[in-house]
């Protein structure tokens, strides 16, 4: 969105395609224009995602025996719902989302060997995703991906939203091309729209090439100045 609004790139018809070269893979991606030239989605090809581990019981200090499922999209994450914790996928507990799946990633990290048929340095479980019901009944489900340090994503999370798409294919839930809509914590305001769109093997493991759309907005811009006084300007190194 950023890089056609701004002129940045080029825009070539209604269907822009733009490739990206990520820390997971190549991603291609596709803006889909309106008349006046204003991006409404982006829709992308992810990398090959695929269903690891199924149903997985772990010990969580403080949560007790938890089932999870754990899926690559990008990255490997956890995924299980909300209610396992006590909790729900809502604003108001977010505090406690972000804690408990802290807890379920450190939990997995610490107690199951997870590995990345091709990249070593990916082989390690992300994050945690907590499924629920949707605010709108017409979508799939809502979900919360609490990654990294306890971070929260406040939208539905591509590689995360890739990750459940093989996730609930692998498991017999949504055929090819059936697309599905996934909320963020946000709610219906918040939505990314994904399907499977071929199926593939991915090492040893059985795989879905997954799509995944959704819309951005500009924001805000950040402008940086160099003084050609400024005897620090080129940057500087601290060891």
């Amino acid at each position: 969105t950023f890089l056609l609004e701004t002129g940045t790139f080029a825009a070539n018809g209604r269907q822009t395609p733009i490739n990206l070269d990520t820390p997971a893979g190549l991603v291609r991606a596709t803006a889909h224009l309106d008349d006046s030239g204003h991006v409404e989605r982006v829709s992308f090809l992810n990398v090959p995602s695929f269903l690891y581990a199924r149903e997985v019981v772990i010990e969580v200090p403080g949560l007790g025996q938890l089932a999870v499922d754990i899926a690559f999209g990008g990255a490997f994450y956890a995924i299980l719902p909300a209610v396992q914790v006590g909790l729900k996928v809502t604003p108001e507990q977010t505090t406690q989302l972000a804690s408990a799946g802290a807890a379920i990633t450190a939990a997995v990290n610490a107690s199951l060997s997870v590995k990345h048929p091709f990249e070593r340095d990916l082989g390690f479980l992300y994050g945690t995703i907590f499924t629920d019901i949707p605010a709108d009944p017409a979508h799939h489900s809502r979900n919360i991906c609490i990654f990294a340090h306890a971070e929260v994503d406040r939208s539905p999370t591509g590689t995360g939203v890739s990750a459940r798409l093989a996730l609930h294919h692998a498991k017999g839930e949504i055929a090819v091309d059936q697309e599905i809509a996934i909320e963020s914590i946000l709610g219906a305001a918040s939505v990314f729209r994904g399907k499977v769109v071929a199926r593939t093997q991915f090492g040893s493991h059985s795989a879905i090439v997954p799509e995944v759309s959704g819309s951005a907005y500009i924001v805000g811009r950040s402008e940086w100045i160099l003084d050609s006084r400024d005897a620090l300007g080129q940057g500087f190194l601290l060891s």
